[in-house]
Formats: C-alpha cells, sequence, structure tokens
C-alpha cells in the first residue's frame, strides 16, 4: 500500500476546513459532506472573510463532485466579496477558477446544436462556444488584476496553466505547448503540464515522447486523475504494442472503477476482437458481450461523452432499436469533439433515417458526413444510396468518383462495384458514345472489384488486424451475384466466353453458399444454347427450372416461364420436336397469349409443310397482339419463306406505317423485298428498267436508314454490300447501255473487293452463315475460286451441317470453275460430288439434274481436248461413262413437258445432240490414249531396265573395289604381326643378356668387397684376370645395351601400337632404371634409355611408312 502522502489531496481521509468567525468562533466544514445547496457555505465564508484559498478550496471541491452551479456561486460570492472589501489581489484565483469551471461546462457542452434533432434536443443549452467565450473573458480579467496588483508567481502560474488548458481546448496545439514549456521550465513536476504537454505530442503522433511523458507523470502520482494509463495505453496502441496497451488500461480500471475512460477503450478493444475471422463463433460472442458490457458502463460513467455514445449506438443498430440508435447518433453530433467521431455521427443518423424510411433526413445526414470528410468510404457510399434512391445516377457517379480520384484516392472495393454498377446504366441525356465510355469505364472498375478478390484470396489476416497483405474483400461483396450479373451483361454481346467465366464463378459461390439463383442457371444454359452445345443447355434449363418451382413465389412464376420457353427450344434444337410441342403447349395453358410460344408453334409446322395451321396461329396472334414487334417481324419472315412476296411488302409498309416508322427489322425487310423484285424483273422495256433502277435504290435507302438508327446492324450492312458487290445502282440496275463495257471485269473486281471489306466486319460482328456465303459471291466474282470455296465451305461446315443446297450448289459452280480453269478432272468430280448431295437432300428439284448433266458433259469434254500426257486412260473411261449418264439426263430433261421448268428445254436438247456427237470419238480417243500410255508404258520399261542394268553394274564394281581394300588390309595385317613377332623375339634376348650381365655385375661387387684392403698393385693384376671395367668388354657392353635398348624400344611401340595390353611394361622398366644408384663404373648405362628412346621412334617411322 501506498502511504497516505502520496494520495491526492481531495481523495485523502478526514478532510475537512475550519473557518473563523469574527470572535473565537471556528466553523469547521467536512469536505466529504458538503451540502448540494452552497448557500450556508457562503454566509460562513462572507463572515469569516477567510483568505482566498479557502474559497477556492471549496469551490473546488464541489467542482471535483460536479456540482457546477455551486462552484460557480462560491467564485461569484469570492470576487464580490473581495471587490467589496477592496481585497484584488485575491482576484487572480478566483479569476482562474472561474475560468476553469466554464472549461469545465465547456468540456459537457455540445459543439453544436442540431436544429432538426428527433430524439435529442439540446435546443435550451449553451454551446461550448459559449462558455469558451466566458472562460476568455475571466482569463483576460485575471491577466489584468495581476498586472494591476503585480500579481504573486502562483497567480501568474495558474493564470498560464488555465489558459494552456483553454488553448488545448480550442485546439491551438502551438500556442498551449508553448505555455506547457514556460510551466515546466520553472517547475519541471508540475502534473497539469506535463500530462497537457503528453496530449499535444500524442495529437501530433510522436507516440513515443508522449508514452515517456505520461510514465513521468504516473511516477510522480500514480493516483493521477485524469489518469495518465490511459495515455499510456493509447501510445502503446499506436506503437504496435496491443496487450501491453490493454493491460495498461485495466489497471487503469483497477485503480479507478468508477472512470469511464478505460472502459470505453477495453469495450472497443472487446469489439474489435470479435471481427477477427480466426476465433471460434463461440470466442466472438463473448468479445461482443464483454465490449457491450464495458460501452454501456462508459455511457452511463458520462452519457455526454461522444466516443461512448458513438459506440454504443453502432450496437443498438445492429439490434434494430433504431429510436435509441437516433437519440445516441444525434448525441454523438452534438458532443463530438473530432471530425471523424462527427462523420461517424451523421451517419449513424443517416443510417438510421433511411431504415426508417425517412429519405430527406437521411440524404441530409449523409451530406454532412461526406462535406465534413470528402474521403470517408461510408458517408460517400450512403449519400451515392440516397441519390440513388431519388433518381440522381449522375450525382451518385460524381460522389463516387470524388471519392475514388486523386487526391488521397480510397481503395474501397464496394464503392468501386457500385460506381461500376452504376456507370453502365444507360441514363437520359447521354449520347450513344458516352454510352460506350461509360461501359469500358464499368468494365475497367469490375476489372479492378475482381484483381481485389483475386489478391484477397491469398491474405491471411494476423492480430490486431495487420495483415501482410492487402486486406480481404467483404463478403458482402464476394458473395455478391447481382454484381456478377452485371459483368456478364457487359460482356455478353462481345464476349460469351468471358460472360460463361463470370457466370460459372457466380454459379461457384452459389453452390458453396447453397443458394443457386435459376437465373443463373438459365443464362449458363442460354450461353450453352448459342454455342449449339443442346444437351448441356437442356441440362442447364431443366435444372433452373426444378430450383425456380421450388421458390413458390410470384417471381418464381416468371422465371419458371422464361425458363420453361428456354427449354423448349433445347428441346427443339435437339430435335425432340414432341417434347418441345408438349413445353409450348404447357406454356400457352398458363399464359395464352404467350407470343413468343406461338411464333415458336407456328415455325415448327412450317418447317413439317403445315404452313395453312401456321399461318392461322399466327394470324390469331396478330389478333391479340398486333402492335408485337417480334410478332410482325417473324409473320414477314413467314410470308417471305411461303413465297408471298406482295402481302409481305403491304405488311412491312403497314408496319412501318402504322406502328414504328423506325423499326430496324421492318426497314430491313423492306431493302429485301425491294432488291428481290427488282432482281427478279426480266421486263427489259425502258419503263421496266427505269423501275427497276427506282427499286435498286429504294433498297440502298431502306438499307442506309436502317444503319443510321443502328449503326451495327449487321442484316442492313450486308444489305448494302450485295448492292455494292452486284453493282445494282449501276449495270445490274439497267442505268448503263446494253452489252458488257471496257471497264466491266475492273469495275466487278473493285466492287467485290468494296463489299468483302464490309463482309469482313460484318464477319467479327456477327456468327450466320449467310456472310461467309456473301463473301464466296465476291471471291467467285473475283474468280479467286480457292477462296470462294473456303467461304463457302466455312459456311457450310459450321453453320448448314451440309445440308444447305443452295451452299452445295455454290460450292459445286466454285470447283466447276476452277476445274475449267485448271483443267482438272480431279476438281470436276469435286463439283460433281457437290451436286449430287445436294440432289440427295432436294430430289425433285430439276435444276440440280441440269446441273449434274453439264458438269458431267463438261468433264468428257475437257478431258477429250486435254493432250493425252494430262489425262488417264482410266478418268477418260470414267469421264465417257459419266458422260453416257448426262446423255440420259439431257434427254429426260428436254422430254419433261411440265411447267414452269427452271431451265430451256431446247439448249437441254442441244446439249443432248453436242453429247453424241462428242461421244461418237469417244473410242478413238480411248485408242490413242490406249496406244500413248502403252507407249510411256513401253519407254519407262525400258529405261527401268537401263537404270536396272546400270545398278547392277555399279554394284559389281563396288564389290570388286571393297574385295581388294579387303586383300589389302590382311596384308599389312600379316606384316604388322610378323613385326610384333620379331619385336617380341628382341625383347626376349634383351632380357636374357640383361640377366647374365646383373649376375656378372653381382659377381665383381662380392670379389671387389674381399679385395678393398689389398695393395693397389693389385689393380693391374685385376685387370688381367677379367676386371668388368676393362676397356675391350666395357664397349662390348655398351653395343649390348644398345641393342636391348632398341629391342625394347621396337617391342614398346608394337604394344603401344598393335597390342595395348603391355603398354605399360617399357614405362615401368624405365622407372626402375632412373632410380638405380649411379656410380663412376656405371655411367654409361644412363643413357641406354635415351637411345632406347630416340630408337623406337625410328622403329615407328618406319613402321608408319610401310603402313603407307
Amino acid at each position: 500500500m501506498a502511504s497516505n502522502d502520496l494520495l491526492p489531496w481531495n481523495s485523502a481521509p478526514g478532510r475537512s476546513i475550519d473557518i473563523e468567525l469574527g470572535g473565537q468562533e471556528v466553523i469547521n466544514i467536512e469536505l466529504d459532506t458538503l451540502d448540494s445547496m452552497p448557500d450556508d457555505v457562503i454566509e460562513v465564508l462572507k463572515e469569516g472573510q477567510p483568505k482566498v484559498n479557502y474559497w477556492t478550496r471549496l469551490a473546488g471541491e464541489y467542482l471535483r463532485r460536479g456540482h457546477l452551479d455551486a462552484a460557480e456561486k462560491i467564485a461569484v460570492a469570492a470576487a464580490d466579496s473581495f471587490r467589496s472589501n477592496g481585497s484584488t489581489a485575491s482576484l487572480p484565483a478566483v479569476y482562474s477558477l472561474l475560468a476553469n469551471i466554464h472549461l469545465a461546462r465547456a468540456r459537457n457542452a455540445p459543439k453544436k446544436k442540431l436544429s432538426n434533432s428527433r430524439q435529442d434536443i439540446l435546443t435550451s443549452e449553451k454551446t461550448q462556444a459559449e462558455y469558451m467565450a466566458d472562460a476568455t473573458q475571466d482569463l483576460n480579467a485575471c491577466d489584468r488584476a495581476i498586472a494591476e496588483e503585480s500579481g504573486s508567481t502562483s497567480d501568474v502560474e495558474l493564470l498560464i496553466l488555465t489558459r494552456a488548458i483553454h488553448q488545448l481546448t480550442n485546439r491551438s496545439m502551438d500556442d498551449a505547448n508553448r505555455s506547457f514549456d514556460t510551466v515546466l521550465i520553472s517547475k519541471p513536476t508540475n502534473l497539469i503540464a506535463l500530462l497537457g504537454k503528453a496530449r499535444i505530442l500524442y495529437a501530433r503522433r510522436q507516440f513515443s515522447s508522449a508514452l515517456k511523458t505520461f510514465q513521468q507523470v504516473l511516477q510522480y502520482n500514480p493516483y493521477c486523475i485524469p489518469d495518465p494509463r490511459i495515455g499510456i495505453g493509447l501510445c502503446l496502441w499506436a506503437l504496435n504494442h496491443k496487450e501491453q496497451a490493454r493491460a495498461a488500461w485495466q489497471r487503469s480500471i483497477e485503480v479507478n472503477p468508477s472512470e469511464w475512460a478505460g472502459q470505453l477503450l477495453l469495450g472497443l478493444e472487446a469489439l474489435n476482437a470479435s471481427k477477427n475471422p480466426d476465433l471460434s463463433d463461440d470466442e466472438r460472442t463473448r468479445e461482443v458481450m464483454v465490449g457491450t458490457r464495458l460501452i454501456e458502463r462508459a455511457f452511463k460513467g458520462n452519457q455526454r461523452n461522444a466516443a461512448a455514445a458513438n459506440a454504443l449506438c453502432d450496437l443498438l443498430l445492429r439490434k434494430g432499436q433504431h429510436k435509441r440508435a437516433l437519440k445516441l447518433a444525434e448525441r454523438t453530433i452534438q458532443f463530438a469533439d473530432t471530425v471523424t467521431i462527427l462523420t461517424d455521427g451523421y451517419i449513424r443518423a443517416g443510417r438510421v433515417c433511411h431504415a426508417e424510411g425517412s429519405y430527406a433526413d437521411a440524404t441530409s445526414h449523409f451530406r454532412d458526413a461526406a462535406d465534413g470528410q470528402t474521403k470517408n468510404v461510408l458517408a460517400a457510399l450512403g449519400l451515392a444510396q440516397m441519390q440513388l434512391r431519388n433518381d440522381e445516377i449522375s450525382e451518385a457517379i460524381h460522389t463516387l468518383d470524388n471519392l475514388l480520384q486523386p487526391p488521397n484516392p480510397q481503395h474501397s472495393v464496394e464503392a468501386i462495384a457500385m460506381l461500376a454498377s452504376l456507370r453502365m446504366v444507360l441514363r437520359p441525356g447521354v449520347s450513344n458514345t458516352d454510352a460506350v465510355q461509360e461501359k469500358l469505364r464499368a468494365r475497367e472498375l469490375f476489372d479492378r472489384v475482381f484483381k481485389t478478390i483475386d489478391q484477397s484470396e491469398d491474405t491471411t489476416p494476423q492480430m490486431n488486424g495487420q495483415t501482410s497483405r492487402p486486406s480481404a474483400v467483404p463478403r458482402a461483396v464476394l458473395d455478391d451475384i447481382e454484381m456478377y450479373f452485371e459483368v456478364a451483361q457487359l460482356w455478353q454481346h462481345e464476349s460469351l466466353d468471358r460472360t460463361t467465366k463470370v457466370f460459372q464463378e457466380a454459379l461457384r459461390i452459389g453452390e458453396e453458399n447453397d443458394d443457386v439463383d435459376p437465373r443463373l442457371l438459365n443464362n449458363l444454359g442460354a450461353i450453352a444454347h448459342l454455342e449449339q452445345h443442346f444437351e448441356e443447355a437442356r441440362t442447364m434449363y431443366e435444372s433452373a427450372l426444378t430450383k425456380a418451382s421450388a421458390l413458390g413465389t410470384s417471381t418464381a412464376e416468371t422465371m419458371s416461364t422464361s425458363i420453361l420457353y428456354n427449354l423448349a427450344r433445347a428441346y427443339e434444337d435437339l430435335g425432340v420436336e414432341t417434347m418441345a410441342t408438349d413445353a409450348y403447349e404447357k406454356l400457352l395453358t398458363r399464359h395464352p397469349e404467350y407470343v413468343d410460344a406461338k411464333i415458336r408453334q407456328a415455325d415448327m409446322l412450317a418447317n413439317v409443310n403445315q404452313r395453312n395451321e401456321a399461318h392461322e396461329l399466327l394470324k390469331d396472334a396478330l389478333v391479340s397482339q398486333s402492335n408485337n414487334l417480334n410478332l410482325r417481324a417473324f409473320y414477314t419472315y413467314f410470308l417471305i419463306q411461303s413465297n408471298f412476296h406482295k402481302p409481305a411488302r403491304e405488311f412491312v409498309f403497314a408496319t412501318l406505317r402504322d406502328h414504328d416508322k423506325h423499326d430496324v427489322w421492318s426497314l430491313c425487310a423492306a431493302g429485301w423485298l425491294h432488291y428481290h423484285q427488282a432482281r427478279e424483273s426480266r421486263d427489259q422495256s425502258p419503263k421496266a428498267l427505269d423501275e427497276r433502277r427506282r427499286l435498286f435504290q429504294r433498297t440502298a435507302e431502306f438499307y442506309e436508314k436502317a444503319l443510321s438508327l443502328d449503326p451495327l446492324c449487321a442484316v442492313a450492312a450486308q444489305g448494302l454490300a450485295i448492292v455494292t458487290a452486284e453493282d445494282a445502282l449501276g449495270t445490274l440496275g439497267g442505268t448503263l447501255t446494253p452489252g458488257p463495257s471496257a471497264d466491266e471485269p475492273q469495275k466487278r473486281i473493285a466492287n467485290a473487293q468494296e463489299a468483302l471489306e464490309v463482309f469482313a466486319k460484318i464477319r467479327e460482328s456477327t456468327n450466320d452463315g449467310s456472310v461467309y456465303v456473301n463473301m464466296g459471291h465476291c471471291y467467285f466474282a473475283r474468280d479467286e475460286f480457292d477462296r470462294a470455296i473456303e467461304s463457302y465451305e466455312t459456311a457450310s461446315k459450321r453453320h448448314y451441317s451440309g445440308q444447305n443446297v443452295s451452299v452445295l450448289l455454290c460450292l459445286s459452280r466454285s470447283w466447276y470453275a476452277k476445274a475449267n480453269k485448271d483443267q482438272s478432272f480431279s476438281s470436276m468430280n469435286t463439283a460433281l460430288a457437290h451436286a449430287q448431295k445436294a440432289l440427295h437432300i432436294q430430289p425433285q428439284d430439276k435444276a440440280i439434274l441440269y446441273n449434274i448433266a453439264m458438269i458431267q458433259q463438261k468433264a468428257a469434254e475437257m478431258l477429250f481436248a486435254l493432250n493425252p500426257a494430262k489425262r488417264t486412260l482410266k478418268d477418260l473411261q470414267r469421264a465417257i461413262e459419266h458422260a453416257g449418264h448426262a446423255q440420259k439426263l439431257f434427254a429426260s430433261l428436254a422430254a419433261d413437258s411440265s411447267q414452269p421448268l427452271p431451265y430451256n428445254r431446247d439448249i437441254a436438247d442441244q446439249r443432248r445432240k453436242y453429247g453424241d456427237s462428242m461421244l461418237r470419238r469417244a473410242e478413238e480417243h480411248k485408242v490413242n490414249q490406249k496406244e500413248y500410255e502403252e507407249e510411256q508404258h513401253a519407254r519407262q520399261e525400258g529405261a527401268r531396265l537401263k537404270r536396272l542394268e546400270e545398278k547392277q553394274r555399279q554394284q559389281a564394281m563396288e564389290q570388286e573395289r571393297a574385295e581388294k581394300l579387303r586383300q589389302e588390309a590382311d596384308l599389312l595385317k600379316a606384316e604388322r604381326e610378323a613385326k610384333r613377332a620379331q619385336a617380341l623375339e628382341w625383347t626376349r634376348e634383351v632380357k636374357m643378356e640383361s640377366d647374365d650381365e646383373r649376375e656378372r655385375k653381382a659377381k665383381k661387387a662380392a670379389n671387389k668387397k674381399s679385395k678393398s684392403g689389398a695393395a693397389s698393385g693389385d689393380d693391374e693384376a685385376g685387370n688381367e684376370n677379367g676386371d668388368p671395367r676393362a676397356p675391350k668388354k666395357k664397349r662390348a657392353r655398351k653395343l649390348k645395351k644398345g641393342a636391348a635398348a632398341a629391342a625394347d624400344a621396337s617391342e614398346g611401340e608394337e604394344e603401344a601400337l598393335f597390342s595395348g595390353d603391355d603398354a605399360d611394361k617399357p614405362a615401368a622398366k624405365k622407372r626402375a632404371k632412373k632410380r638405380v644408384v649411379r656410380d663412376d663404373d656405371e655411367d654409361e648405362p644412363v643413357s641406354a634409355p635415351r637411345k632406347k628412346q630416340f630408337k623406337s621412334k625410328e622403329i615407328i617411322s618406319d613402321s608408319d611408312e610401310s603402313m603407307s
């Protein structure tokens, strides 16, 4: 326990004041039992006229207890008393006290008063600014009193401290800092100055310095109020020492259980901890409960604290207690002493008003929040929502743009997603060009959202909200299926792959949350349907229909209707007409006026040649919905397909005249009908030619108008390209004189090239086989038959599954033209195969029969005209066989008397007669071809035999040369073996001589040792008795050693060259000889290795010469 002298004066036990009255009477006032009404105390003070410190101490005690009125009443009475008795020297302390009382009132006064407050009404209270003005007057009075009376040092110090607190309250940090420094120069342990200094350092984010100052205050007085542990904890938290900060606040509560600051901070910390995803649900719930309890205690401790009111308001908002939450939000606004808390108060007030439906008040609150902090995400989002609610889309976009744009752009994924969603919406007054740019911006914003999502998937939250990577995306954004629908909508006309990926990601999220939206499955099915994956589309539609049926709402009924229609279309494309019919009938049972279902039923009837029934169904639909442009468009298509061109033209003009003169589809249909009428006109009279030209011009006008209304209309663009390619406004329109002009081919090629450029652009925007067919026509007109064939093949295989007769005939025509150009019989056969395939699909088409006969006859004619070297007898026989079949076809076609015929019978008969005359020479051609091929065969056979003889001769020469080389190799091998044997023999002889020499040396050494003590005269005798150093014998040994060295070298080289097994032996012998100790008697053997090496080289050289 600390001793009592460490306790502050206002908390020491047994506190009292004795005041002497006029006589010997003394009044004892117990400070712990002061009456809340100070009248009696004032009377005692006035009667006793004590020193100023008695007045200030009693007033200060009331001030400490929170009885500000009583404290102010005592201070005012003191000032009046001192002024009345002329004790002006005591006034500075009283004025300082009054200033502190007004500052205390200012701390608990509202910073501003809401004029439209609904729950927390404070219109009768004075604001902080008013109290601060009163405090300023008191400080000025104190300053004047000190100047007049030359106040004491303590009075000056008290004034400086009070003024510093006043400056700190007014956020004049620099002035307050200088004032506190002035006090600390004279009194470094002044706790008030140190606390003020620490607060300024903390506000300047100098957390380490502020921490040291707070700790210094704690050392000087552990029971200081306000508690420095609060500041210590704030500094530690800012320095990322979370646990130590929490410990400091808990200690503050233990020391001062009635203080609210520590409870508020611990409550906020608990609420923040509850948001940690690493905690279990039970732990998070416990943290929320602890935080709520602490914040409620803090608010009860000081109901005019904006931070506590703000935190409690958030809790009540989550519980849906809007009335209490609104009161606390208004309390926060009116008592906030920082911009951040003020903004939070406005935001929460706006949220409450929004939830209650008070949209005007909500808009006002959110706007005030956004004005206070322009980069506050919640304020901007709330204001944008209100602006969107008021149909102010442009203003909402501007609000979010300001949030996300520099300076200080905010990286809020919610704001980015919302802005992207707003930008993709078509707004009144926005041009088409601007709308396209807005969609591009929306795509970029959504890309930013998905990039943030991808980055957040690897984010690992750590303690105290710290992360090693960018923060995680809120779950509300990750699970927002509507956002994925919007992204898909942006890409659906340009990239089905991108659209599919977005829908698949949305489906994955829905499956993870066990909440799959039927619309999602329906859209995925539609994409698969468009890509002709009909079975996959069917599966998706059926799943979507099952999930939609389980919803059981009016929205589900709408979904089911659309999905069932799509499913019927899938059945139709799969060829399951019965199931498709049942689905359409089920739709019409639910909704008898479902026009799209009737249209599909009519189309199915028309496809099975039940055109009358289809016609009746369409007329019945037109009776009920004559204004439906889709229905009118299909009816126009039906009339055209039924060859009712005149009724179709009248119906189209009625649509343009009575319903919508800007209907693009009707304009395109009118253009096609005019083009068809002009093209099919066979009247060559001047009046008819003028009418034809006018119709072509009207065609171009209709297409141009359609393009002006919809620049991306591929049908209109294609129509104009066709008009250009066929020169419908030139030669085809009848405006030129009959007969081809000199520049007609060049003009035709130029027109085709111009049309090709248009078709190439159309191909990028629409996936239709007609585009490739028209491109093939242009290539054909330019005599580029290979590219024409490529275009027709693409159209036939990719779009028509090889079943479109018109395209097959175009392919046949292109191969026919290519065959004539290249004189290729194989190309002619390909042309014939395509024509026969078209006949198989339409066996009653006599025009195709005529074309087949023409191709067969032309093939024979072409081969007859070819040089025998460019044809084969097999091809010729096949062509003659086909030509015979063509004769039968031409005869049958010429004898056909039915009307009308797609060909001229006279020309067919002429072709038959021409074929007869041509085939008369068939045998002659076959004989000539046979003779030619036999002659060619004989030549080829003779040449083959000659080549065979030459080949055999070359092979014989090669065999002879190889045999000669083999014999030479055998001789060389034998020679080498002989030399090797000789070298080995020399080696053996030298070895034997060396052994004899070593024996003689051993005997000599023994004799020399036995005679070492003999007289010198014995040397001459020794020489006569066979001394080994005798000159004659020494020369003999040298010769023998030379021969041995030569033998050694020869043997070593031979072994190295031929055997490889004993190559290391000579080297070993050399090393042994080098280690022999030399003396004066054996100088000669040292040179043996050198001579041996020299002779070995000569032997190898001789061997090489013999090998060469």
